[in-house]
């Protein structure tokens, strides 16, 4: 498998070739040392849209992590919030090093995308999930028989202003498929019903990669453990 841009990088990698090709001519005339800048810029804006190919946990009953980052929350949350029951939250920051490639916790249909404006507080800030601009995906998880809620929230971070959602509502989804971006740092929320909670399989500064770590083992798979 050889490096891979994703399709939403397109138009930035193409711009920064652009600009740094015309530094890099300019600076060789004026004082060619200083060539090596735009070149680390650029090559900082290519490695910044790699869309590795990840390696997708096949066994039923596991949530995947949504983004490559560090989880930096695991949080109780009530009825109120985008699940309409109480549940768990697992919060990740993604820096300006990681891939920011978004993929999908779990087989599920889309049920809504809801867009909301707001701020564009440091990530990391527990206040930036309620007041950054996001994008919430509500899903229909099926587990059992039943039907459960589940939701994903791309949060806009202090440098991300533009938040890439690239599915629509009814379609199903793969766990590990691609389903969007936030550009230039950011936070991914998963958020999973008590009832299926059986076990959270990271902790606070976890390292997590999209479509690949296991963020959380439904209560049917503790049961079989155990």
């Amino acid at each position: 498998m050889g490096f891979k841009l994703t399709k939403y990088g397109w138009r930035e990698v193409g711009v920064a070739t652009v600009i740094a090709g015309g530094l890099c001519v300019v600076l060789a005339i004026l004082f060619w040392p200083a060539v090596v800048l735009p070149v680390v810029v650029w090559v900082w804006v290519v490695l910044f849209f790699r869309d590795p190919d990840r390696q997708v946990p096949t066994e039923a009953g596991l949530f995947v992590s949504p983004a490559d980052g560090r989880v930096t929350d695991i949080t109780n949350i009530g009825p109120e919030g985008p699940l309409g029951c109480d549940g768990v939250r697992v919060g990740i920051f993604m820096s300006i090093f990681d891939v920011h490639v978004n993929r999908s916790p779990a087989d599920a249909v889309v049920v809504s995308i809801t867009r909301r404006g707001g701020l564009f507080l440091d990530a990391r800030d527990p206040n930036a999930s309620e007041r950054n601009a996001s994008t919430t995906i509500r899903l229909r998880y099926n587990h059992a028989g039943r039907e459960f809620p589940i939701a994903v929230r791309q949060v806009a971070g202090l440098l991300a202003r533009r938040i890439v959602t690239d599915i629509t509502e009814e379609q199903r989804l793969h766990r590990g498929q691609r389903i969007g971006m936030i550009k230039f740092g950011s936070r991914l929320e998963l958020m999973v019903p008590d009832e299926l909670v059986g076990r959270v399989c990271v902790q606070i500064a976890s390292k997590v990669r999209a479509g690949k770590t296991i963020l959380i083992e439904t209560e049917r798979l503790q049961t079989d453990d155990s």
